[in-house]
């Protein structure tokens, strides 16, 4: 009753303030991120398209190989600087950094269709591959600035709606890509637009986002009191990144971050298999054209959102209600994120080209509800050190990466004739086996207590045996 009641004089602020504009732009910087690197995945299809009905652009006689090459690209690069962008966001602040990421990445996205042009596929993965590099701050800087911007009893509903940008960007370019692809603009056009509505949000964030509270601009003096006595992680939240050393031996010996990895991991072979390969799928093995085929592609993330918002609301109402803490909501919710996806993946590996409805229906309940992992994996890392939230999201993410490096590699070695189903099969399995024990570890071993390493100059002891008195922030702020 104690901890609640600290909370209460900033309810009256906390209903919508800067933390929500601060959280909406996240939201749509991971959107925009997301479409430079959906849109190769859909656009390959068109470029090497040679029944294309629009004769004006240029068709590549690419091999599977060489597709998988290009596909598997930008992951080379991206999973390279995640832990070094993770240590950059906690440095020099999640706004500057997200800014740098997005608007590099998306001058390359522009210059995508002169780079096939002139250069060919080698030129391309090597764009892809710089792409994939100045990405690698994009989620390490998300996390540290939820870590500074998000009270703890809000952070798995603002936080996951922030990482709903990852499926909403994805909805959006596979659900337009196609109709672009068929018109004047012609399969250039995915990455001409997709850039420039990404430097578009780069302008408005510079002019509004901030790193921290403090340092923003039209922020109430109620509402940054509110958030900094809710995070209370430091006595002065500002200088909260200034001369702290990262306790690396400890964060990689700690259980319960090493279960975050492994999820982590399993989510993103899932996650980025599924995303990159179902264009080629609804091809090759249900018979789908360019503009159906994006429209089926999109179809499961776009169900994959609202259910994003109907697992935030049912796990807001029953921590609320006290049915559930949030150590077993991370659970619960990570469960149903993995295991119900399983059994969709393995039938999925036995349809055939008459079954293309019955498919849909299984892709969408499993990249459905693989939504509910956002309230389990992806914010434990602030659960257990809101100090060092982006540096673990960084660790976690590289190694979710390098398994997205990976997966387009496998398939392409497995999957050598794209219109045998028996090959997919396979792929659909490892999948399916990914998800499975990806979240039994984080069931038996997973955590959400502050870990003693968050307070490295200080026992662990000390600080649970402060007792924080409510704020009162009309008193403070005269």
């Amino acid at each position: 009753m104690e901890k609640s009641s600290k909370y209460e004089s900033g309810k009256k602020d906390s209903f919508f303030g800067a933390r929500h504009v601060q959280c909406f732009m996240v939201f749509l910087g991971l959107t925009v991120a997301f479409t430079h690197r959906v849109n190769f995945s859909v656009a390959i299809v068109a470029m090497m398209d040679r029944n294309s009905t629009n004769p004006d652009f240029e068709e590549y006689n690419w091999s599977e190989q060489t597709k998988s090459y290009l596909l598997s690209s930008f992951f080379w690069g991206y999973f390279v600087t995640q832990i070094p962008g993770g240590q950059l966001a906690h440095k020099y602040g999640g706004k500057i950094m997200l800014l740098v990421s997005v608007t590099v990445s998306s001058f390359l996205a522009i210059l995508t269709p002169l780079s096939a042009r002139i250069g060919d596929w080698k030129l391309v993965c090597a764009l892809r591959l710089t792409q994939g590099l100045v990405q690698g701050c994009i989620f390490p800087s998300t996390h540290t600035i939820l870590a500074k911007w998000v009270p703890p009893d809000e952070r798995g509903s603002i936080g996951t709606f922030c990482y709903t940008g990852v499926q909403f960007g994805s909805v959006v370019i596979m659900a337009v890509s196609g109709a672009i692809a068929s018109s004047s603009f012609g399969w250039p056009g995915i990455f001409y637009i997709s850039g420039l509505v990404s430097l578009l949000w780069a302008i408005v964030w510079y002019i509004v986002g901030a790193s921290s509270p403090s340092e923003h601009k039209w922020i109430t003096d109620y509402e940054r009191l509110y958030i900094e006595s809710a995070l209370v992680t430091s006595a002065k939240p500002e200088e909260e990144n200034a001369h702290t050393t990262t306790p690396w031996l400890k964060i990689l010996t700690s259980v319960p971050f090493l279960v975050i990895l492994v999820a982590q991991t399993s989510f993103g072979w899932g996650f980025w298999t599924l995303l990159i390969q179902i264009p080629s799928y609804m091809k090759n093995i249900l018979g789908q054209d360019i503009k159906s085929n994006a429209l089926m592609s999109a179809l499961p993330y776009l169900v994959n959102i609202f259910l994003t918002f109907v697992f935030c609301a049912l796990n807001n109402y029953l921590i609320k209600r006290e049915y559930i803490t949030i150590h077993t909501s991370r659970k619960l919710f990570n469960t149903i994120g993995f295991w119900v996806p399983v059994v969709p993946l393995i039938l999925l590996g036995y349809m055939r080209e008459d079954q293309s409805s019955l498919a849909l229906g299984l892709l969408v309940i499993t990249i459905g509800t693989n939504s509910a992992a956002y309230l389990g994996f992806l914010t434990n890392h602030i659960d257990l050190s809101p100090k060092f939230a982006g540096i673990l999201m960084g660790v976690a993410n590289c190694s979710a990466n390098f398994i997205a490096v990976i997966a387009p590699l496998l398939v392409g070695f497995i999957v050598t004739d794209t219109k045998n189903v028996n090959q997919w099969r396979t792929i659909f399995y490892i999948t399916a086996a990914f998800y499975f024990i990806g979240n039994l570890l984080f069931v038996l071993f997973g955590q959400t207590k502050i870990q003693k390493w968050n307070y490295p100059k200080e026992e662990q002891q000390q600080r649970d045996d402060i007792k924080f008195e409510p704020v009162n922030v009309e008193k403070a702020v005269h």
